[in-house]
């Protein structure tokens, strides 16, 4: 079988880490052409050093990291340090890294990449804020119709907001960038929080990349510790959920996720629901659909999957 082209775009976060690592640790069936750096989670100095150093953990310096955009297409920044620490990837001790950030722009990067490559053949991952997408797609409009589909992590639906009471971070530190994403047209899968809140990192699942024995398991399992502390006290959960990396495992394994084809808006201009996703799960509407927008996943099966690649490190 011949590899997925994929674009990680990223904000990393500890969550997008182990997206990215899962991702590294599946040549066979992820080609990752580039990962492109957002501001998002912590701004971009840091967010772009943080992929440099992920690729490094993996064994992968030879991977290309771009920045992108260090602030959203109309607002100013909002961060999340609260939850993932000062320098996104708290918790254990990390190295400067070697490996150089390319010299191109991520967002000319994003445009050249789906302009050269076969059209349908590239998908996109955002794990953070979707300004280096919508970008690309406002300089460069010929590119929309090139991609082949678009999986983010972002939004959600039963389980509502979790930076303000109707929102998810991702679509809402850049609401208008998300609202160019999701009127596209092209391709969207969707991983809310009502999905991500179901993969949670209990002791035992942390405890088996602990038992891995190898660095990219111990960084695992001490990001792990560090961010999970913040959502434990919040939800009153058994552990953290892993956001982003849903997005690669459904590109590996889409059989552990179930969702509905629905319509979703982004909501830009509510002073109180300033960036939610108005998911009309229930079909209530005539508004075209335009997401699969995941509701369900076989949590089991995610950890097995995450386990399983982590440990080929």
């Amino acid at each position: 079988m011949v590899p997925r082209k994929i674009i990680i775009d990223t904000d990393p976060g500890q969550d997008d880490a182990v997206a990215i690592l899962l991702a590294l640790a599946s040549p066979a069936d992820l080609d990752v052409l580039g990962i492109t750096a957002v501001a998002g989670n912590v701004p971009l100095p840091l967010t772009e050093k943080n992929a440099r150093i992920i690729c490094e953990l993996a064994g992968k310096p030879d991977a290309k990291v771009f920045a992108g955009c260090a602030a959203p297409l109309k607002r100013k920044l909002v961060t999340a340090e609260h939850v993932h620490g000062k320098t996104g990837l708290d918790g254990p001790q990390l190295p400067t890294p070697d490996m150089p950030l390319q010299p191109e722009h991520a967002v000319d990067f994003i445009i050249q990449t789906l302009r050269t490559e076969p059209a349908g053949t590239v998908t996109l991952c955002p794990l953070g804020p979707l300004t280096n997408i919508a970008t690309a797609f406002q300089r460069a409009p010929d590119i929309i119709t090139r991609v082949q589909e678009i999986v983010l992590m972002g939004g959600a639906y039963f389980e509502v907001g979790n930076i303000t009471p109707a929102a998810e971070f991702n679509i809402y530190v850049d609401p208008e960038a998300a609202e160019i994403v999701f009127k596209s047209g092209v391709p969207l899968v969707v991983m809310p929080l009502d999905v991500t809140h179901k993969v949670l990192t209990t002791k035992p699942r942390v405890q088996a990349f602990h038992d891995m024995g190898t660095e990219p398991g111990r960084m695992v399992a001490e990001w792990t510790d560090f961010f999970e502390r913040f959502d434990k006290e919040k939800y009153g959960s058994e552990g953290a959920p892993l956001h982003d990396p849903c997005v690669i495992a459904y590109l590996l394994k889409p059989e552990l996720f179930k969702g509905r084809m629905i319509n979703v808006e982004i909501e830009t201009t509510s002073d109180l629901t300033l960036g939610m996703t108005v998911a009309d799960w229930w079909g209530v509407t005539d508004r075209a659909p335009n997401a699969l927008f995941m509701g369900d996943v076989d949590a089991d099966g995610f950890f097995a999957l995450l386990t399983d690649r982590i440990s080929r490190f």
